[in-house]
């Protein structure tokens, strides 16, 4: 379950330490998170930083330290331009673009129109799912939109914060409810395979009923929708992770529920 560490890029140095924690067998798998960046002029040149603070961190030992990935906030007004020069700082690491939940589907369009060029790497997205305070967390509508939107483009989607649990719920901590993430992986699959519109996919974001859920050796399914396995592999490409400070509550909800 538990794949790359999130990790700040200004805090990579004080990472070296952990590194006798760690051998080539079970090496630190680490997502680098870069700065965010409010001014166009200082944009790139955190990009730029972000890209020599992985490349140090990489030489500590090719066989202990693996960086996936890259994730980085977009600026509000960035362009096909500024994509490209970005692409051409990083080169053929991969990057996950975050936007606000409202551009979501603008971001996307943007992403994907960069990701035409056949012999570019593939840019991927990111979307926040929520956060410490009620108003930190999108609507399912918001969800829906850039679910459809990513599996309309075949654009690679992660996703960050308040996926603590599996299934929705009302949350006392944050006074709303959080979405879970078996429905929000759930729905990004079966929205991308069954050609989903987004009025579905807010139909299963928003079901706070556990047994809609199923598993089997061969295939995942809501209600009357399913994936197979070997389906679910192939779309496991586009829909990646999400990201959370929480490991040990999705676990116990999950076992608590008999899905693990």
């Amino acid at each position: 379950m538990l794949n790359g560490f999130v990790l700040p890029v200004e805090q990579f140095d004080a990472a070296t330490r952990f590194f006798s924690e760690f051998d080539p067998h079970r090496p630190l798998r680490v997502a680098a998170l870069g700065p965010k960046t409010t001014k166009p002029d200082v944009f790139l040149n955190g990009v730029a930083n972000a890209a020599e603070a992985i490349r140090s961190f990489s030489k500590y030992d090719v066989q202990l330290v693996l960086v996936s990935h890259l994730e980085m906030f977009l600026l509000d007004d960035v362009d096909s331009v500024s994509l490209k020069k970005a692409r051409a700082i990083v080169g053929e690491l991969p990057v996950f673009w975050e936007a606000p939940p409202k551009k979501a589907e603008q971001t996307i369009a943007l992403i994907a129109s960069h990701n035409s060029d056949k012999d570019t790497p593939k840019f991927g997205y990111k979307l926040r799912t929520g956060g410490v305070t009620a108003d930190a967390f999108p609507t399912s509508a918001q969800i829906a939109r850039a679910l459809v939107a990513a599996a309309t483009h075949q654009l690679p989607i992660k996703f960050t914060a308040g996926l603590h649990h599996p299934i929705r719920q009302f949350r006392d901590e944050v006074k709303t409810k959080m979405q879970g993430f078996l429905n929000v992986l759930g729905a990004a699959v079966l929205a991308a395979e069954h050609q989903w519109d987004a009025d579905q996919a807010v139909t299963m974001l928003e079901d706070e009923d556990p047994r809609s859920f199923s598993f089997t050796d061969d295939f995942f399914a809501w209600r009357d929708w399913n994936i197979d396995t070997e389906r679910l592999q192939h779309r496991r490409k586009f829909v990646r992770s999400f990201g959370s400070c929480s490991f040990d509550e999705p676990r116990e909800d999950l076992r608590a529920l008999g899905f693990l």
